[in-house]
């Protein structure tokens, strides 16, 4: 089986389509979302309405920190955040604010977790953004493999039967074995807001049959989707981090 693992869309519509598109062309047999669906971007409505067409076909879809805010207005985030998520919340109606709030935190699926950030304990939303995160990670949970965004940086992270921790900085394109006597963790990335320098979409296919994950970089109209964010009125700020992809 092949399974397609996008986090971090934030309402960017033109990258998660182009990401959907690849993934079918890739073979993916499964759609599996973690987290951040709104804030930042210009259309939470496309966004929420691919995604509920989607977990209607049998996709599987995690709750992030931005989702859970629509809802919990005290969530404190940083200012260009916070106005992105006010106007959020005046964009959606009740559909699909009912189905964010119905999105659980986190996902079995066999000897696989899928969660948004961490493992461990919400709130808060903890960042895995080194390898000493990556093992209170593992260790929060007994699955296999743990699969999360939260970050916007693809990473990789395994612990050996011995403990030993090994992490990778993964080459788009490039499958990575995961050996199944070790534990892992994956960082997929972000759709919708990349932050490594690359303005190109991210996203992880798993291929369960051959025990190996490819990151993969996904391009897509940046400047349409930065002109949205300027044209509702949000944040230049926001539309310049896409074309920066920092």
């Amino acid at each position: 089986m092949r399974i397609a693992l996008l986090a971090d869309i934030h309402a960017n519509r033109r990258a998660l389509e182009a990401c959907l598109v690849h993934a079918r062309s890739a073979g993916a047999d499964r759609l599996v979302f973690l987290g951040d669906y709104v804030g930042y971007g210009a259309e939470p409505n496309a966004v929420l309405d691919l995604l509920m067409a989607e977990t209607a076909r049998g996709a599987i879809a995690v709750a992030g920190n931005h989702d859970q805010a629509v809802a919990e207005e005290r969530e404190s985030m940083v200012p260009d955040a916070e106005t992105a998520m006010a106007w959020t919340r005046g964009q959606l109606g009740p559909e699909a604010r009912e189905f964010l709030s119905s999105l659980p935190l986190r996902f079995e699926d066999e000897t696989r977790l899928y969660v948004h950030a961490s493992p461990q304990t919400y709130p808060p939303w903890i960042y895995i953004r080194e390898g000493r995160d990556a093992r209170r990670a593992l260790e929060a949970s007994r699955s296999q493999t743990v699969f999360c965004g939260h970050t916007h940086l693809p990473a990789l992270h395994g612990i050996t039967a011995t403990g030993q921790l090994v992490s990778f900085d993964p080459v788009p394109g490039v499958p990575i074995p995961l050996p199944r006597h070790r534990r892992w963790l994956t960082v997929v990335g972000a759709v919708g807001q990349s932050r490594d320098g690359n303005p190109a979409a991210a996203y992880a296919l798993l291929d369960t049959t051959r025990s190996e994950i490819t990151h993969l970089r996904v391009p897509y109209d940046v400047q349409a989707a930065a002109t949205a964010i300027l044209d509702a009125g949000l944040p230049p700020a926001l539309a310049a981090r896409l074309l920066k992809g920092h």
